[in-house]
């Protein structure tokens, strides 16, 4: 049972104007949270996701996230109003956008490039996160490589290994960090502003073809990490990488890295779904063994 008058005095808080609600509707898309449209006796309308109350940390992260993003005035991104406990829920309340699924893809293309030129002097981020439900740790590095073997591939072997995914995995995954450096070569990426998950399930588009994105893992590494994982789950369309390119060209590496970069997602999925993402990941981790000879 959701208290939704404690959700209704937290909007009077927050937005300094009593809010009496009128209907909340649920919303689909999500496969970890409630969400749901408020619609205020005023007229207001917001966006609210709900999970347990031990998970509010994760909700918290995300509204950090969105703030960094937004601070950049590049993309569009929800702006997060407030968060909190009520009851047995956590949630977090964002401003309720009508949002599409066709829009200016080459305008997504040309924003995420001016995000990725907002960088910080080291690979990191300010506080740890999540991507999906798992921890996400952004402890900061001034190496990249390291950053990437510790805090990404590391981290989601250990996790497998707790979850009981095999030992060919670890095995595998070990030799795989050793020869990190083979696959980097000289590669030194700026520490870019990431959105961390972006996928196509984590975008759209306002009624005037305006992106907006979402659903954020936040944190500052290789912006090639991000156009690679919009490449993994179906991909993003052609004119979407044509504007990307044409505003911030890629390094030349970037098709051996990119495989490099979906191993963390596919890694995770292993650890939040198990079953063939395990074998998936192997399978990549031999092919970027032979790739780094």
């Amino acid at each position: 049972m959701v208290d939704w008058s404690a959700i209704a005095a937290a909007i009077g808080s927050a937005t300094g104007q009593t809010f009496q609600l009128a209907n909340c509707t649920p919303l689909g898309g999500g496969c970890i949270n409630l969400c749901y449209r408020l619609a205020g006796r005023d007229g207001r309308t917001f966006f609210i996701k709900l999970n347990d109350a031990h998970l509010l940390p994760m909700l918290v992260a995300e509204a950090a996230g969105l703030a960094v993003i937004a601070a950049t005035r590049t993309l569009r991104v929800p702006q997060a109003i407030t968060y909190g406990i009520a009851g047995r829920h956590g949630f977090l309340l964002l401003e309720h956008l009508a949002l599409n699924t066709h829009g200016d893809v080459r305008q997504l293309g040309e924003q995420l490039a001016a995000l990725h030129r907002h960088t910080a002097p080291r690979f990191g981020f300010a506080q740890d996160n999540f991507i999906g439900t798992n921890p996400q740790s952004n402890d900061w590095s001034d190496d990249w490589p390291t950053f990437w073997g510790e805090r990404r591939i590391g981290y989601q072997l250990r996790l497998a290994a707790k979850n009981g995914l095999g030992s060919k995995l670890q095995t595998v995954g070990e030799k795989l960090l050793d020869a990190l450096p083979a696959l980097f070569g000289g590669y030194q990426p700026q520490a870019s502003l990431l959105h961390g998950d972006l996928w196509s399930g984590n975008h759209a588009y306002l009624a005037s073809g305006q992106p907006v994105i979402f659903d954020p893992a936040a944190s500052y590494g290789d912006r090639e990490c991000e156009l690679a994982m919009t490449e993994l789950f179906g991909g993003y369309p052609a004119d979407f990488y044509a504007a990307y390119r044409a505003s911030y060209p890629l390094d030349a590496g970037y098709p051996v890295r990119r495989e490099l970069y979906n191993l963390y997602h596919i890694l995770n999925h292993a650890n939040l779904f198990g079953g063939s993402y395990a074998r998936q990941a192997e399978g990549m981790m031999q092919r970027l063994l032979a790739e780094a000879g």
